[in-house]
């Protein structure tokens, strides 16, 4: 069974990346939704926002998930490690998918090629920081620790 490392030094600069990348995700949101207001739901003009195509419901569904990742960010328990695998595994589907559907009228949230990357771009980054940032106790940690340094000295003898 695989292990998610606890308490990683690292975690306040994943924590900062997946903060950073929940602030883009709002601001493009909020800044979208200011561009396509009046237009329809599921419009396929070309209207972008910080580089990336959009439509006021993805800038819609932007606002909500970057105000979601700000708050498991801002967390400092599990949540916010949760949160990061849900939303990386969640970026990652969602870019293959809209890839497949991107020259066709299937292409209901309007994304262009650079939107994709940008999606696979963050769920790549965001399951990175959800692999490193889990926090536990500080004994649950130092035990991992020992165990992964001297994993000869803790293996059962046959």
């Amino acid at each position: 069974m695989a292990h998610f490392p606890v308490n990683h030094p690292a975690r306040p600069l994943y924590r900062v990346l997946s903060g950073l990348i929940g602030l883009y995700i709002l601001v493009f949101g909020v800044y979208g939704v200011f561009q396509t207001w009046g237009e329809g739901l599921f419009a396929r003009n070309s209207n972008w926002a910080l580089g990336l195509r959009t439509n006021l419901a993805f800038s819609l569904v932007s606002v909500i998930f970057g105000a979601v990742l700000i708050v498991g960010a801002s967390r400092r328990n599990n949540l916010g490690h949760y949160m990061n695998l849900t939303a990386g595994a969640v970026f990652l589907v969602t870019g293959i998918l809209m890839m497949s559907v991107l020259q066709t009228s299937a292409n209901f949230l309007n994304f262009s090629m650079s939107t994709v990357i940008v999606s696979l771009l963050f769920g790549l980054i965001l399951l990175a920081t959800g692999l490193y940032d889990k926090v536990g106790p500080p004994e649950h940690a130092e035990e991992e620790r020992r165990r992964r340094y001297h994993p000869v000295a803790e293996s059962p003898n046959p």
